[in-house]
């Protein structure tokens, strides 16, 4: 597991911008349970979560008409259960991290995995966001 001084800075660079984390199995469970939209992002310590994930979701989030109904985040790595959780709804995709997940009534229906993220701009992280927006939200 990471440690938290690490760790904190990373999940304040979402949860700063209307994140919410969830942090526990219950929590994952919950949120996918609810009608509508949801992004979840799989945040990871990593230079292609610093460089391009992270800002390509934010870059999205100011730049789409269309947005997600709930912004969500957990940190591989750190909130373990929670990461576990949620890669159960995104089978059959492997264990991704960083990773962003749109999800429908809690079907996933737009994934970008990260060997789709690595050695991509943000700004491409972003169009690719912002299409699925338009796509599958409200």
């Amino acid at each position: 597991m990471y440690p938290e001084e690490i760790v904190i800075p990373m999940k304040e660079e979402l949860t700063d911008n209307g994140f919410s984390e969830l942090l526990t199995r219950e929590e994952v469970e919950l949120q996918l349970a609810k009608s509508g939209t949801a992004l979840v992002v799989i945040n990871s310590v990593c230079g292609c979560s610093a460089g391009s994930a992270r800002p390509g979701v934010l870059m999205a989030i100011m730049n789409s008409t269309k947005k997600p109904d709930f912004l969500c985040t957990s940190f591989a790595g750190f909130d373990v259960d929670a990461v576990h959780q949620l890669r159960q709804y995104l089978m059959p995709y492997p264990p991704s991290s960083p990773s962003i997940a749109l999800f429908k009534n809690g079907q996933v229906v737009h994934f970008i995995e990260r060997h789709q993220i690595e050695g991509i701009s943000a700004e491409m992280i972003s169009n690719n966001l912002v299409n699925a927006f338009a796509q599958h939200c409200n």
